[in-house]
């Protein structure tokens, strides 16, 4: 096994979140982030539609699912597979395609979520372009999908294409936060931002 892979391995099975996630149910560590971005900006109400883009393994799904109730409903969607959640209808797919739009029934979502990260190359340009292209995909989803009093949560990456994605989203929203969760490991230059309410011109674009 490869150092970086000791590593890693090392890092996982001592990770709180990855023991907590065991115990409570979660099928990813991921949950907790979402959890404290939900502390922080409440976002997943009671009787609230969400989507979730790139749900798989599904902890976001499991705790908006939890969050929405009752009355709200979870659409996820990812390329692949997630084992069935209560109260969450999944799709096997790219989020871009129709489906996933039809899936709403003609409503708009109160919030989108996309956790979605592209198959890493390693070479980090690269990585930040392919980044920042489903980043910019999924706001494009928002305009079609998201009520204009709406929340998106993104994933984004400190980076060449960090900047960027900031200036699309605030070309499209009229709020957009920056927030780091405590559950992100502080190594990591991941982190998230929070965007609200859904410009005219951008929603009729």
């Amino acid at each position: 096994m490869a150092k970086s892979s000791k590593q890693w391995l090392r890092r996982h099975v001592t990770d709180p979140y990855v023991r907590k996630a065991k115990e409570q149910g979660y099928r990813s560590r991921a949950a907790f982030k979402l959890l404290e971005l939900n502390e922080k900006e409440r976002f997943l109400r009671p009787g609230a539609v969400v989507v979730d883009l790139g749900a798989a393994p599904g902890g976001w799904s499991q705790v908006a699912a939890e969050r929405v109730k009752p009355g709200g409903r979870v659409i996820a969607v990812d390329l692949l597979p997630i084992a069935p959640i209560t109260g969450v209808t999944v799709l096997r797919g790219d989020f871009r395609d129709k489906a996933v739009l039809e899936a709403l029934h003609g409503e708009r979502a109160d919030a989108v979520l996309s956790d979605v990260a592209p198959n890493l190359s390693g070479i980090g340009n690269v990585d930040q372009a392919r980044s920042l292209e489903l980043a910019g995909a999924a706001i494009e989803f928002c305009m079609q999908a998201l009520k204009p009093e709406g929340v998106f949560l993104v994933k984004a990456f400190h980076g060449e294409a960090f900047q960027e994605l900031r200036a699309r989203l605030k070309e499209s929203f009229e709020k957009v936060k920056v927030v780091k969760p405590t559950a992100s490991r502080g190594e990591s230059s991941e982190t998230y931002l929070v965007a609200r309410g859904l410009l005219c011109s951008a929603k009729s674009a």
